[in-house]
């Protein structure tokens, strides 16, 4: 009994230690592989994925495999096996490894005892469903499944999870972050609940036969931190800072009107110009001067003169200068901010569908 104690605190102490593994070590290291300019935009974004998945895989697999065989594997049956089943694959493990069979072998009567005690907990159909949804934890405390109690311990976790994203996501840069968290928190949600209120096996017999529904569960609260701090990375790096980059078409408008208005000025000046000219020269001297206009000589030289045609051609310019200024900008804010705002809340639906589809075909 004393080693299972062991082994439920070595896995409480696994789960700490992996969220302050992911905090402090594996998302500033994923901060470093996007940082900007250090790889191109598509290629930081795949390989800082790669890089959680790799450690995530990694991290999860050796977890996995140093909590051991569970009872199916131990007597080689799967979840669907029938009391027959179970009963012969027992009877041929205890006759290879009983410790008279095996004298030299050191460990023959722990071999033995391990077989056996899977042997009696999956005979025994009610033993069996607790093995399934609460592992040999609830075995050894002698766990019923209780639906006020699940729900509270349920509440307990997802509340105790949620404040901790919500904290780890706070700022303006991790609204993208905090959506996908928790999206994905939600739909980690739904999933335990549909798993472990289901009557009977609530897997298809293809998928995973000889793990239970207590390990998918462990392995979703085993991958959580991982996936939270993979949102945090990339969603700060795929942030977008609308406010500035509305003030900076702002500025650009301002400027643009400021454009508008000088120019607009000179125009005005310039007719002002023509017209008091005009006057003194009659309506043919104007139709010169409106139609040559260009050109004055002084001190027997030839100089530019500003006439309304070359003010409006001159706005024009300017025009188009600060309209592809504003234009780059609003581009820039339709790519950056397009589907982002309803991916999360659709990615979440097409999932449950996806795991109802699957799982109650």
């Amino acid at each position: 009994m004393s080693e299972e104690n062991a082994q439920a605190s070595s896995d409480d102490m696994s789960g700490l230690s992996g969220f302050f593994f992911y905090v402090f070590i594996v998302h500033p290291a994923t901060a470093w592989i996007l940082r900007p300019g250090r790889f191109e935009r598509k290629k930081s974004i795949m390989y800082a994925i790669g890089f959680l998945a790799l450690l995530a895989a990694v991290k999860t697999g050796m977890e996995y495999q140093a909590k051991g065989p569970n009872h199916y594997n131990l007597l080689g049956v799967n979840r669907n096996s029938s009391p027959l089943d179970i009963k012969r694959a027992y009877k041929k493990l205890s006759l290879q490894l009983h410790p008279d069979k095996n004298p030299n072998d050191p460990d023959a009567s722990y071999k033995f005892d391990r077989v056996k005690k899977a042997y009696d907990v999956l005979m025994d159909m009610e033993f069996r469903e607790v093995y399934n949804k609460f592992g040999q934890e609830g075995i050894n405390s002698n766990k019923r499944f209780d639906e006020t109690t699940f729900f509270m311990e349920l509440g307990v976790f997802y509340v105790t999870w949620g404040i901790m994203a919500f904290v780890l996501t706070l700022g303006k840069n991790s609204g993208l972050a905090r959506q996908w968290t928790f999206t994905g928190l939600i739909v980690m949600l739904v999933i335990e609940i549909s798993v472990m209120t289901a009557h009977g096996n609530p897997f298809p017999s293809w998928f995973c036969p000889q793990n239970t529904e207590y390990e998918a569960i462990w392995l979703l609260h085993s991958l959580f931190p991982a996936f939270m701090n993979g949102c945090r990375s990339i969603g700060a790096y795929l942030f977008v800072d609308l406010e500035a980059q509305t003030r900076q078409l702002l500025l650009a408008l301002q400027e643009q009107n400021k454009d508008i208005l000088l120019v607009l000025r000179d125009v005005q000046i310039g007719v002002t110009n023509i017209q008091a000219n005009g006057s003194g020269g009659g309506g043919h001297r104007l139709a010169n001067a409106g139609a040559a206009g260009s050109v004055s000589s002084v001190g027997g030289s030839s100089l530019p003169r500003a006439t309304p045609t070359g003010k409006i051609k001159e706005l024009q310019d300017k025009l188009q200068s600060s309209n592809a200024t504003v234009q780059q900008a609003v581009s820039s804010l339709k790519s950056d901010n397009k589907g982002n705002s309803n991916f999360g809340f659709y990615a979440m639906i097409l999932g449950y569908v996806a795991f109802s589809y699957i799982f109650n075909s």
